[in-house]
């Protein structure tokens, strides 16, 4: 993105100021998946700040809800949010809108990465050395904790050592040494305060993440269900009944049918119908991909 400063983030001075701006980041509207494609390649094509600074504030209630996940690790959430927000400039940056999946999904990635490269350089105990393994451990042990209601403020029963170890892949000592680590780097209570908000003092357990979808995600990816079951569904008419047949015995229902069953049915070889299949789903994809082109240029 060629200038940040042009994107009309709001100011997020501290844990201070943290109630005001999620009050106002969910102001900034919800964009449709033509009004995000379009936006997208305004983007791409011209680099216009505008349309950078449409998609990246359409998303900032995204990296809030991320960095909530991410509290637990004792760390400024207002700080997690800056550092999830430049995270999210840099998808917005490398977004390519005509690979067909929506701006939440690939920027998720960046927006984690940027808050876990944070959280790994603000904890003295885990270097940037860190092995791949290590930090899958680091970011992974207190939430296996809870699914093994192993809540205690004290070493790991050795079953529950086992598990952990054996699930992330890690040697058993290496569990036992990051959750002593951990202890002692120690969380904020949830009931400390949180002040300076609009709406008064409340407690960091009020701002705990809600595992529900956000009501912007959820819209658009019900949208996005819906087109692509329409586009498959004028998809397949691009077929005859016999590929039809095969490909959705094959690969659109839950107990596909294996060659041998349908090779019996139309008295033929198994290589034979898994030919009939290959170039069946070769017609749909490139059915899939002309109908996609023609909806977008519908909307622009």
């Amino acid at each position: 993105m060629t200038n940040n400063k042009s994107l009309s983030v709001p100011a997020l001075g501290g844990e201070q100021s943290l109630n005001r701006y999620l009050s106002e980041i969910k102001k900034f509207p919800v964009l449709t998946p033509e009004q995000e494609y379009m936006l997208a390649k305004r983007y791409q094509e011209h680099e216009d700040p505008e349309a950078a600074a449409q998609l990246v504030t359409s998303h900032l209630r995204l990296v809030a809800k991320i960095a909530m996940g991410y509290r637990g690790y004792g760390l400024p959430v207002a700080d997690l949010i800056s550092e999830g927000n430049v995270g999210l400039m840099q998808g917005v940056k490398k977004f390519e809108p005509d690979r067909g999946f929506r701006l939440a999904t690939y920027a998720m990635w960046w927006i984690k990465a940027s808050m876990q490269e944070f959280i790994l350089r603000s904890w003295s105990l885990v270097k940037m050395g860190t092995t791949a393994a290590q930090k899958k451990l680091f970011f992974n042990l207190r939430r296996m904790k809870r699914e093994l209601e192993a809540y205690e403020d004290s070493d790991l029963h050795p079953d529950d050592v086992a598990k952990i170890a054996t699930d992330l892949g890690v040697p058993e000592q290496e569990v036992i040494n990051m959750n002593r680590r951990m202890m002692m780097g120690g969380d904020g209570s949830l009931n400390a305060p949180l002040r300076g908000g609009e709406d008064g003092a409340g407690e960091w357990q009020d701002w705990l993440t809600d595992d529900r979808p956000l009501q912007d995600e959820t819209v658009a990816e019900d949208q996005e269900a819906s087109l692509r079951h329409a586009m498959l569904a004028e998809a397949m008419e691009s077929l005859n009944e016999r590929e039809k047949h095969i490909l959705t015995e094959r690969r659109l229902t839950d107990n596909p049918q294996t060659l041998e069953e349908l090779s019996q049915v139309y008295d033929v070889s198994r290589e034979r119908i898994r030919q009939i299949e290959v170039r069946a789903f070769e017609k749909l994809q490139k059915a899939m991909q002309r109908l996609a082109g023609e909806k977008l240029m519908l909307a622009a």
